[in-house]
């Protein structure tokens, strides 16, 4: 900023509009830093057109509603929290876990798949530590993905006012891609709790009057001019889609950061320090987790027919699965019941066959689907509730 600079001797020039950034294909395997300026030692991309950084709003009535399916190759976001093109679906995350690791992994691994549109990843780095940052950088170029990526590295030592720029200029780039050239964008935004940060940072600077925490008191508003710029418009081949992650100060789901995200946006992903610790990799509570267009971007010519159904049979077995834990610490698996084991081992099968796997794994839907009806297979057939007898007699297979 402009910390340090003297008063004498300084000028000012008012440019009379605001920031834009310089936008055409060529931003396309790129890297910036938070203010949109190559880092990665090649000439500055060949503008095509200048875009207003702040977006231009869209009018609802061009708005079409989300449909159609992201597949991440992460099976318990495909199969239970599925994103669909133009949704804006927030991971809330906690200090020190894996967050950054699910993030390129589904920066690698994402696609749209059944149909021909291009697909790119515009992915910005908000407020983070060099090794992170180099993480991110390293991750998508050694597997290849930052050819159809671009990615945007605003680091902690970084002035504040820049990672207030950030996300704007990355969603400037990707609302170019989606609605000029027709692509299907996903948008990663970490960390914004660090943009908050910032926010807070210079609010205070201005001597505004604080709201809760400190945090100025139109940061909801602040949150939703970005958040809002996800969607498809009438008319246009492309989308954006949103995946912003923010860490929750002290796990704190009620924080005014991931409870004002969760007003604006349409679900969320929570990690669950629980099973971080556990060892267990994506740690995602699925029972505090929720999409909530999921319905409108599966079935049948999407993703397969049994999905919707075999997703909330999976919610119910491992809902029950944890009642059952908690009495087994109370009485001990003597006084269970056959049915209470049963239970049990869908609970063990769920987080140890469907939720965990590999950083480098990348499974397809039809693979994330079969390990559903699995997990649920310890379960006698007169249990399984939520499933019609059609697909139960096609899937299911007892274990």
């Amino acid at each position: 900023g402009t910390t340090g600079l003297s008063v004498s001797g300084t000028s000012a020039k008012f440019m009379g509009k605001v920031m834009e950034m310089p936008v055409s294909e060529e931003v396309l395997g790129r890297v910036f830093d938070g203010l949109g300026r190559p880092i990665d030692g090649l000439p500055d991309p060949i503008a095509s057109k200048f875009l207003d950084i702040n977006g231009e709003p869209m009018n609802p009535e061009q708005r079409e509603y989300p449909r159609d399916f992201i597949q991440t190759g992460v099976s318990v976001i495909d199969g239970m929290l599925t994103l669909v093109r133009g949704q804006k679906l927030p991971i809330f995350s906690g200090s020190g876990m894996s967050h950054n690791i699910l993030a390129a992994q589904i920066a690698r691994q994402a696609s749209v798949v059944g149909t021909s549109d291009e697909f790119a990843v515009v992915f910005a780095a908000i407020g983070v530590q060099y090794s992170e940052a180099e993480y991110f950088k390293r991750s998508l170029e050694e597997s290849g993905a930052l050819k159809r990526s671009v990615l945007f590295l605003n680091l902690a030592d970084d002035p504040a006012i820049e990672r207030i720029i950030t996300p704007r200029v990355a969603l400037t780039v990707a609302e170019y891609l989606a609605y000029d050239l027709g692509m299907h964008v996903l948008v990663i935004l970490t960390d914004m709790t660090n943009y908050a940060e910032a926010l807070r940072e210079i609010s205070a600077a201005r001597e505004e009057v604080p709201g809760r925490k400190g945090y100025p008191g139109y940061l909801y508003t602040d949150l939703s001019t970005i958040y809002e710029r996800a969607g498809r418009l009438h008319g246009r081949k492309g989308s954006v889609t949103q995946m912003p992650i923010l860490t929750m100060p002290s796990d704190d789901i009620t924080h005014p950061i991931p409870d004002l995200t969760g007003y604006i946006t349409e679900g969320q992903i929570v990690l669950g320090r629980d099973l971080f610790r556990q060892g267990v990799y994506p740690p995602v509570n699925i029972l505090m987790s929720l999409s909530r267009i999921m319905k409108d971007g599966i079935g049948e010519g999407r993703t397969r027919v049994d999905h919707q159904e075999i997703s909330n049979q999976n919610y119910d077995a491992y809902s029950r699965s944890q009642e059952v834990r908690a009495l087994a610490g109370i009485v001990g698996k003597a006084g269970l019941t056959g049915v209470d084991l049963k239970y049990l081992e869908v609970g063990d099968s769920f987080e140890k066959d469907f939720l965990t796997q590999a950083v480098d794994e990348n499974r397809t839907i039809e693979e994330t689907l079969s390990l559903q009806w699995k997990v649920v297979s310890f379960l006698p057939k007169n249990e399984l509730t939520k499933v019609k007898d059609k697909f139960i007699e096609q899937y299911y297979k007892e274990r």
